[in-house]
């Protein structure tokens, strides 16, 4: 994987500001799985969709960014072509299921302000259960017939993947033969993935907007509370990968940074719009760092209490 080995000295500073991301990543959406499963006051089903989420940010950035920074360490970094394919294959297919749970978590938005009183018969764990696996389900759908089709073709050539890590487009451009089929296939799916998501959350917003012009200035103001945190994260998800898009045909160091940030952005952001933009995720982070912090402080006077004795 060649990524970008001619950047030279400003490698050095890319290694450490994605690292920087990487940490942040890590820590932001750990803290809300840690609290979504801990706190009983965040039982509601969007603290469900939002622990799911964050765990598909998670392994979604761990696919390609530990690689690429143990690839800023060295000249070029060398993968096992079983190791490729599947870093290809998770980096989609984790892409495509982020972007359907933001589509369970739009239509959990849309019951919650359109149906409310029927909100907690409809979105019961069962049903959050299949939302979620339907998600899964959609990436694979969605990821496994390109994937596979680049797995199937001959490999008789150049082996260096002029990118950040074993993307699909870079990879093809390896074949010894036609991939017109391959591309058309491509296309399609990643049509199908970008249309159906985006369609849907449309429509569930739309929707919740004619919902909400009939209400009261309060009322409108509380809906709008429940849907910003959702609603800025879609933006930012649509509109990176639209910048990724752009990039496309450009240098192609620059093209890597796109998306390598492309990437790492929407994972980077999400902790800290649900952090500031929520008001129950802050209650809860207060309340486990109150209850965190007299644990802390017994451990910590134990250990003087064994020290003193001790001397």
């Amino acid at each position: 994987i060649q990524g970008l080995a001619n950047l030279g000295e400003k490698k050095l500073i890319l290694f450490v500001i994605l690292l920087l991301c990487y940490i942040v990543i890590l820590a932001g959406n750990s803290m809300i799985i840690f609290l979504a499963l801990t706190d009983p006051k965040l039982t509601s089903p969007m603290y469900f969709f939002l622990y799911n989420l964050s765990f598909v940010d998670m392994v979604y950035t761990t696919t390609t960014i530990p690689n690429m920074l143990s690839g800023f360490l060295t000249d070029m970094k060398t993968i096992s072509v079983p190791g490729c394919f599947l870093q290809m294959y998770f980096f989609i297919q984790l892409a495509v299921t982020s972007r359907a749970i933001l589509t369970a978590m739009a239509f959990d938005r849309y019951l919650a302000i359109c149906n409310p009183l029927r909100y907690t018969t409809i979105m019961t764990r069962p049903v959050r259960l299949v939302l979620v696996a339907g998600a899964w389900g959609f990436g694979i759908f969605c990821t496994l017939p390109a994937t596979t089709m680049s797995w199937l073709r001959p490999y008789c050539g150049p082996n260096v993947v002029r990118h950040g890590w074993c993307d699909l487009s870079s990879v093809r451009q390896l074949v010894c033969g036609d991939t017109s089929v391959d591309n058309i296939v491509s296309i399609s799916f990643a049509l199908v993935a970008l249309l159906t998501t985006g369609v849907l959350i449309l429509t569930s917003y739309v929707l919740i907007g004619v919902s909400i012009s009939r209400m009261g200035v309060v009322q409108r103001l509380k809906a709008f509370g429940t849907c910003a945190a959702h609603l800025t994260v879609v933006s930012i998800s649509y509109n990176s990968n639209n910048l990724s898009l752009s990039f496309r045909k450009k240098e192609q160091g620059v093209r890597i940074i796109v998306s390598v940030l492309y990437s790492a952005l929407t994972p980077f952001l999400n902790p800290m719009i649900y952090s500031l933009r929520n008001k129950e995720l802050q209650e809860s982070i207060g309340r486990t760092l109150s209850r965190l912090r007299p644990a802390a402080v017994s451990a910590t006077r134990n250990i003087n209490t064994v020290s003193l004795e001790r001397n």
